[in-house]
């Protein structure tokens, strides 16, 4: 399974090519960085990440593209922008029918380095360190990519029977009408 790993950000916007399976070694197939000056509208700097989003999506033919979910109490407005770059990150996907999977930052530090709270320095060691990389990948926005890709190779599976499981246990349409119609 080759994932393409999208740390939205709207100066940096970190992207990471993993491939592998669970059980399995891992290899990074690229790991980097699109940045946008900080002067330009709004407008301009999400033309560039979608533009260079679509040059990783053709040179690199992910089979799936996972993005990380966002949270925040305080900082609106960064929020508001790093949403805007992981919509254009969705929307790159979707144009190609590639699936998109989320996860929070939480839940890639837990797989990666077994604590959802791990700091930037201990999840970017454990990415090279899974990775079988001299180095520490750099920018940290190009780590966390490449921890979002593991992540997902390794919750895969589980995700899919997780959601066959779900799709399976919904009653038919008829059968909801039906049931809605008896308990009035």
């Amino acid at each position: 399974m080759r994932v393409l790993g999208v740390a939205p950000g709207l100066t940096r916007c970190g992207l990471g090519v993993v491939d592998g399976a669970p059980g399995r070694p891992l290899t990074v197939t690229s790991a980097g960085v699109l940045r946008t000056p900080a002067d330009a509208d709004i407008g301009h700097r999400l033309l560039l990440i979608e533009r260079g989003i679509e040059r990783w999506l053709d040179e690199y033919q992910p089979g799936a593209v996972v993005v990380e979910r966002l949270f925040s109490r305080y900082n609106v407005r960064t929020v508001m922008d790093t949403a805007q770059a992981s919509a254009v990150a969705i929307l790159c996907a979707a144009r190609r029918g590639l699936p998109v999977t989320w996860h929070t930052s939480s839940e890639v530090k837990a797989a990666v380095t077994g604590s959802g709270g791990a700091g930037k320095a201990q999840v970017g060691a454990m990415v090279a360190r899974l990775l079988r990389l001299d180095a520490l990948p750099k920018p940290a926005d190009a780590a966390d990519a490449l921890a979002l890709a593991i992540c997902h190779i390794w919750r895969a599976q589980a995700l899919n029977r997780l959601q066959q499981a779900h799709a399976a246990a919904r009653p038919a349409p008829a059968l909801a009408r039906l049931w809605k119609g008896a308990i009035r």
